[in-house]
C-alpha cells in the first residue's frame, strides 16, 4: 500500500512548524514564516489524490515569488535539530526532495541521483554537493536500489517518517 498523509502526520508537521494546519477541502495548509514578511509561505499537502491516470501525493509551496510542487510524495523526514522537514519523491533511481524550514525558506532538489545521498560527499563537485548532503536525511526512509528497480511509483518498504 503507497505512502498516505495520516493525521498523525499532520500532528508532527504542526508541531514542528509551531502553528495549526487548516483543512481545506482535499487538502491542509500550512500558512509558515519568520517576522520577516519576505520568508513567508504556504504549504499544502494533499494526501492520494489524482495525479494523470494514478493516486499520489501532492505537496504545493506558495511564496511571494514561486510555486514549487513535488508530485508522488513517498515519505518526509523531520528534522527538529534544522528545524525543516524534507518531502522527498523517487522514481527511476531518481529523487526529488523539497525542505520546508519552520522559519518560512524552502528549498527545491530535483532529479537527483540516488548514488549521491549515501555516498562519500568529499568526492563530489562543490555544484553537486550540497544536493546530495540535503537529501541525505531521507536515506533512512527510502527503498533499497533493489527494491526500487522497475518501480514506477516507489512503494514504502516500511514507515516512511523519521522524527
Amino acid at each position: 500500500m503507497p505512502f498516505a498523509f495520516k493525521a498523525s502526520d499532520i500532528k508532527k508537521l504542526e508541531k514542528l512548524f509551531g502553528t495549526t494546519a487548516k483543512p481545506k477541502g482535499s487538502n491542509y495548509r500550512f500558512e509558515i514564516g519568520a517576522a520577516d514578511p519576505r520568508r513567508k509561505l504556504a504549504l499544502e499537502i494533499y494526501s492520494q489524490i489524482p495525479i494523470g491516470k494514478q493516486k499520489g501525493n501532492l505537496i504545493s509551496v506558495y511564496t511571494q515569488s514561486a510555486h514549487l510542487q513535488l508530485h508522488f510524495c513517498s515519505g518526509y523526514v523531520i528534522s527538529d535539530v534544522l528545524g525543516e522537514v524534507t518531502f522527498v519523491g523517487e522514481q527511476g533511481g531518481k529523487l526529488s526532495g523539497l525542505i520546508i524550514e519552520k522559519d518560512g525558506g524552502c528549498s527545491l532538489y530535483a532529479n537527483v541521483d540516488r548514488s549521491l545521498v549515501s555516498g562519500d560527499f568529499t568526492q563530489l563537485g562543490p555544484e553537486v554537493m550540497l544536493s546530495g548532503i540535503a537529501l541525505s536525511l531521507t536515506d533512512t526512509i527510502l527503498e533499497s536500489p533493489e527494491e526500487a528497480v522497475g518501480a514506477e511509483v516507489a512503494a514504502p518498504r516500511k514507515t516512511r517518517t523519521r522524527r
